[in-house]
């Protein structure tokens, strides 16, 4: 049996199809993403959705559906679904599905009486176009497949609606038409590997529905722009490959391009395999052949923090050093410009925030374990030592180096850390002072840094780095450590934060830790008992004041509940790995099963990845981005360490 098939029962019941969705991604950035019968529920949903940068720095919604329909003896059977306002769905095509697979592309199979449809989709790797053949598989007459595309040609933050500006204007192409609503748009080319006929039947649809919009508190509907249909009649054992695509192409080599495309995917028949296909998703290659890390899909870019933390679980994890080297030469790059104080030519974002450098010297220390530390100095030595020379000598901005050896930013007037949700223009969780994981992450950077330089025989720095460690130590435990077992989250003068977060574990899990060993696990204790789910580690105790777990409602109340009690996937990743540090291979049937939590999500929200996000209470909804590459790439490097420890006496 496929590991991601759905049956009749699951897609035919919206209550379940609707809350699950795919995603299919190409290096530009480019996508396509719908639930999983083709009903659009997020205005982020499309079949061609691509960045124009000619407008701006967002993904636009070119082509957003695609509706086929099944001819036989004058009787029609749309194969479509679009939910429209008073909640009404038509034409209720999810009722003819008999199955759904996406081990390999995903594949649905309609029943039409006698008529059985299976139609595959994939998306191009290197190009921005959807492929689509439909093939019939059983036909006991003629038959004829009408296809309508729904076109939308607005930015995924905006909604389009029945206007006179937009061009009704076509153009007939080789295997079909090229079309463009506005001025600045590329044009959109859709065409067919078999000859058909173009029907120009102009109309908007009106009053198109997206429920996630309407959860989040936003507007939910638009008006989609149909310019009339393609006909063309199909045989038994016959396919037909359908592109919507920015560019044009010979209709006659379709079925081959389609055909090399599947041969390019590797199946996803376990959980692993899952995971490095999500992995992939995020790959990012600019026309300067600049490489970089999405953030997430569908509206995440690449962000600096976000790029450090998942680039080890995303590469090294899985074999893949080459990319790993890639894009730490784009983002090291901008880290420079940033250090040097010039403008940032690339489009990483959010490099000034502190912890950043940080971040990016835990992520060499891991390319260090994969590649031995004669290679790691050899590539990444000097940044490294430039990043604590910049720390040390006090030119980061808001990263300022005390006595007491600690690092100090000021987060109370603007988010600083990874808990940076806002509302009425304040952090929700002003984390300001001395912020746990800096320091955690700067002690274990100073120790990392010192122990490289007494292997490359730097004796002075390597004992100047060292007695620095020792002062941090000293003062990470006088500072954080409390008399109930945890650690204060963070401490601002006579401000210190008593609430029970998931950020102590990182003190735990980072190679080099300023606790004792006692303290390392009351730590762990205490984030078992009060913050781990089995979607990973709460953002807040429910013993803690202002726990709010449900993340639905409009944007102000998701904002107060983002860092507030939600779980986080990649936060469970560090605590595994604190676990296995401190427990070894007595805790790893422990971690395994813990990993089913994510196992389970493979074929509920997002097919195949992780979410941004889950509620803290049970059942756990996924909620926010339908993927998030630091879930995606803690997951991968939590089942590395499991390797290692398994193996391991």
């Amino acid at each position: 049996m496929s590991y991601l098939r759905l049956e009749k029962a699951v897609m035919t019941n919206l209550q379940e199809s609707l809350r699950r969705e795919l995603l299919r991604t190409n290096r530009s950035g480019a996508y396509s993403s719908s639930t999983l019968v083709d009903c659009n529920t997020r205005k982020y949903h499309g079949l061609l959705v691509v960045p124009v940068p000619e407008l701006d720095d967002e993904n636009h919604v070119l082509l957003s559906s695609l509706d086929c329909t099944v001819i036989q003896h004058g009787a029609e059977f749309n194969l479509g679904l679009h939910k429209y306002q008073g909640n009404n769905f038509s034409p209720n095509g999810h009722k003819y599905i008999r199955e759904f697979d996406a081990s390999l592309v995903p594949t649905t199979t309609y029943r039409v009486g006698g008529v059985i449809l299976k139609k595959e989709v994939i998306f191009q790797h290197y190009e921005d176009r959807i492929l689509i053949r439909y093939t019939l598989v059983e036909a006991h007459s003629a038959t004829t497949l009408r296809f309508r595309p729904f076109l939308a040609f607005r930015s995924v933050r905006q909604f389009t609606h029945e206007n006179m500006t937009a061009s009704r204007e076509y153009h007939e192409i080789d295997g079909g038409i090229k079309t463009c609503m506005y001025a600045g748009y590329p044009d959109l080319y859709m065409q067919f590997s078999k000859k058909n006929e173009f029907v120009f039947q102009p109309d908007w649809y009106r009053g198109v529905e997206y429920p996630k919009e309407q959860e989040r508190g936003y507007a939910s509907n638009e008006d989609l722009y149909v310019p009339g249909y393609f006909e063309m009649p199909i045989k038994k054992g016959e396919s037909i490959v359908f592109s919507g695509s920015t560019s044009q192409i010979k209709s006659s080599s379709l079925k081959k391009l389609f055909d090399e495309e599947v041969a390019d995917r590797k199946p996803r028949d376990n959980f692993y395999h899952c995971l490095v296909t999500a992995a992939h998703q995020f790959h990012n290659r600019q026309p300067n052949d600049d490489r970089y890390l999405l953030a997430g899909y569908p509206w995440f870019k690449a962000r600096a923090r976000d790029t450090f933390i998942a680039l080890p679980g995303l590469t090294l994890a899985i074999g893949e050093i080459d990319y790993f080297e890639m894009v730490m030469k784009t983002s090291e790059k901008a880290l420079r410009e940033f250090m040097d104080d010039k403008p940032i030519s690339g489009k990483i974002y959010e490099i000034e925030q502190p912890d950043v450098p940080l971040w990016a010297i835990w992520a060499v220390q891991q390319y260090a374990k994969e590649v031995g530390r004669d290679k790691c100095f050899e590539m990444y030595g000097k940044l490294i030592q430039d990043i604590v020379k910049y720390i040390l000598d006090g030119k980061h901005p808001n990263l300022r180096l005390d006595d007491n050896g600690l690092l100090y930013s000021n987060g109370r007037n603007k988010a600083v850390t990874w808990m940076n949700s806002t509302a009425n223009g304040k952090p929700v969780v002003p984390r300001s002072g001395y912020i746990v994981e800096f320091n955690a992450l700067w002690y274990n950077a100073l120790k990392f840094c010192a122990s490289m330089a007494a292997e490359k025989g730097d004796a002075k720095d390597a004992e100047q780095l060292e007695t620095l460690a020792v002062t941090v130590k000293q003062s990470f435990v006088e500072t954080f450590v409390n008399e109930y077992g945890y650690l204060l989250d963070y401490v601002d003068g006579n401000m210190m934060d008593w609430s029970v977060r998931p950020n102590m574990i990182f003190a735990v899990a980072l190679d080099y830790s300023p606790l004792s060993q006692d303290q390392m696990k009351s730590v762990v204790d205490i984030c078992t008992r009060e913050l781990l789910t089995p979607k990973g580690l709460r953002s807040l105790s429910p013993k803690s004041g202002g726990y709010n777990p449900i993340y639905v409602g409009p944007q102000t109340q998701r904002d107060y509940a983002y860092h507030q009690g939600t779980a986080w996937p990649w936060l469970g990743g560090f605590y595994m790995e604190a676990c296995l540090k401190l427990y070894k291979r007595s805790r790893l049937s422990f971690i395994e099963r813990q990993l089913v939590g994510y196992e389970d999500e493979m074929d509920y929200h997002a097919i195949g990845t992780i979410s941004e996000l889950f509620d803290g209470n049970p059942p756990f909804h996924g909620r926010g981005a339908m993927s998030f590459a630091m879930n995606v790439a803690e997951i991968l490097r939590t089942l590395k360490l499991i390797d290692k420890y398994s193996y391991q006496k």
